[in-house]
């Protein structure tokens, strides 16, 4: 008699099909969302508009809450503008994507440098795969360096500084530089 090897156990797939939360972010009607989605098409993403203010007016019809001396770069994109808060003499960078299923705030003079990436989503990845989603606060003064990536949950402090391409998981303190492969903290000032 020869002994089979017990059937290994397969893991389990989630259906996506029927997992909760698809427009469960939206806030608004779908007829203002597609709205949005052709005027951040035209005005915001489109890297020809060469217009800060056009792009911040667009955003503030739709919304958005931003300060005076604001700069947005071309190629931005913002998920939900409703959702978004930014104080005075703050500086978005080109390619920025603010995707903001949950409120985000920035203070006033930070700089988001080129290619970041806010994103305050995630789903419930051991159940049913069910959208999460969880505030941003970047607190005044903070530098978030080129191609970062911040996720919901996260405060940065004061005058905190991000080195390029850091993951930012947990609170950053304020007056620190930190991020990048040593994930060292030292002070900005």
């Amino acid at each position: 008699m020869i002994n089979k090897p017990p059937a290994a156990r397969q893991a389990r797939v989630i259906d996506l099909t029927a997992a909760p939360g698809e427009r469960a972010s939206w806030d608004r009607p779908s007829v203002v969302v597609f709205a949005w989605s052709v005027v951040e098409l035209l005005l915001v993403t489109n890297a020809w508009q060469i217009s800060s203010s056009l792009r911040v007016k667009a955003l503030r019809l739709f919304g958005a809450e931003i300060g005076d001396h604001v700069v947005f770069r071309p190629r931005t994109r913002v998920k939900f503008p409703w959702k978004l808060h930014i104080g005075d003499n703050s500086w978005i960078g080109e390619g920025v994507w603010i995707h903001n299923q949950d409120h985000v705030f920035i203070g006033s003079n930070v700089v988001i440098s080129q290619e970041t990436m806010l994103t305050t989503g995630s789903h419930r990845h051991r159940s049913d795969m069910a959208l999460v989603t969880r505030p941003i606060h970047i607190e005044d003064g903070a530098w978030v360096t080129s191609r970062c990536m911040v996720l919901g949950g996260v405060r940065i402090g004061r005058s905190a500084v991000l080195r390029p391409m850091t993951v930012v998981d947990a609170d950053v303190e304020e007056d620190t530089v930190s991020g990048g492969g040593s994930r060292e903290v030292s002070k900005r000032f």
